[in-house]
């Protein structure tokens, strides 16, 4: 079974849950182009790299989800969550430079859980629905919606889980 990023629900609110993550590291790359081709072209570095395209030559657990988030309409980041119990200390470097680690320091961020495609439509309508959810409970954002796959692209469409998520800023959770 595919290890799952964790997290703890703080609360919910009406229309999104608020998260708390914990401290996790990220093998990221960065793609340009249109959106829906942004997941499929960065999956291939991202899959050799966890599958020994390593200094190490490690093999590391897929996990879900895959995230992938926008710089702007033409750059996007395609990021693989890195098992838990994996050490920032203990990541293997990169073979290709295309591919970065990066640890992300804990954070509150809210979240709403859809299935369906990976259509771009879709993911925009939820991360509009999300912003408004957000806005209206009083919370503030730290930073754009990004977005969370779960499944695998053989699954059907109706099964799958994906999630729009942004940062909320501490202070006010």
């Amino acid at each position: 079974m595919t290890e799952k990023q964790p997290y703890a629900v703080i609360r919910q609110y009406p229309g999104f849950e608020l998260r708390k993550y914990p401290s996790h590291t990220l093998a990221q790359v960065k793609v340009n182009g249109d959106f829906m081709m942004a997941g499929s072209v960065g999956f291939g570095p991202l899959l050799r790299y966890i599958s020994g395209n390593n200094r190490d030559n490690q093999k590391i657990s897929m996990t879900a989800p895959v995230v992938q988030s926008s710089e702007n309409e033409q750059t996007h980041v395609i990021s693989f969550v890195l098992p838990a119990n994996l050490k920032p200390s203990d990541v293997p470097a990169p073979n290709d430079s295309k591919v970065v680690a990066v640890t992300v320091e804990p954070q509150n961020v809210a979240a709403i859980t859809f299935s369906g495609g990976w259509n771009e439509v879709r993911f925009q309508e939820r991360a509009q629905e999300l912003l408004a959810a957000v806005a209206k409970s009083g919370l503030q954002t730290a930073g754009n919606v990004y977005f969370a796959r779960y499944d695998p692209p053989y699954k059907p469409a109706f099964l799958r889980r994906n999630e729009a998520l942004v940062q909320i800023k501490s202070s006010d959770a």
